[in-house]
C-alpha cells in the first residue's frame, strides 16, 4: 500500500509534465521588417534595445517604430520571455517607471497579429514580432528566436 506522500507524488507527476510540455510548446517567433528596410538582419541585444527602449533607431540610424501584438495576450508575453525573460507584468512595470521618467515611449499596441503585419507592410521603419507560421513574402525576416 502507498503511503499518501507517496499517492501524492505519483499523482501530481503527470500534470508536472503536463505542464512542461505546455510550455515546452511557446510559440516561435520571427522579428520582421518592411522589405524596404535597408535592415537585413538584428541581432538579438539590438532587437532588446529597440524594444525596451533603448534605442529609437535602427543600427543604420533610421526611425525604428516597435510595434507590441495586445495586452494581455499569450503572444505577447511569450515573445517578451523569450526576448528578456520577463513576462509582460515585468515589462508592463518597466515602462511604467521609464514612461513617468519621461525617458521613452513603448511600442505601439497592434489590435491582432494581422494588424501588426498591415503596420508593418505600411511604413518602412515598423518592425514586429509574429509567430513563425504567419510570415509571408509581404515581410522581412530580421531575427530568429533559437
Amino acid at each position: 500500500m502507498m503511503s499518501p506522500r507517496n499517492l501524492f507524488i505519483t499523482a501530481l507527476l503527470p500534470l508536472c509534465l503536463l505542464f512542461m510540455s505546455f510550455y515546452a510548446k511557446s510559440t516561435e517567433f520571427v522579428v520582421v521588417v518592411n522589405k524596404s528596410n535597408a535592415i537585413n538582419a538584428l541581432s538579438k541585444r539590438e532587437i532588446i534595445d529597440i524594444y525596451m527602449g533603448r534605442y529609437l533607431t535602427f543600427p543604420d540610424g533610421e526611425t525604428s517604430k516597435p510595434l507590441d501584438l495586445p495586452a494581455q495576450s499569450t503572444l505577447k508575453n511569450d515573445f517578451y520571455l523569450q526576448l528578456v525573460n520577463k513576462n509582460e507584468q515585468k515589462i508592463n512595470a518597466y515602462w511604467a517607471r521609464l514612461l513617468f521618467s519621461g525617458r521613452a515611449k513603448p511600442p505601439t499596441p497592434s489590435t491582432s497579429v494581422e494588424d501588426a503585419i498591415n503596420k508593418i507592410i505600411a511604413s518602412q521603419f515598423a518592425i514586429g514580432y509574429i509567430p513563425v507560421s504567419q510570415v509571408t513574402d509581404a515581410v522581412k525576416v530580421v531575427y530568429t528566436f533559437d
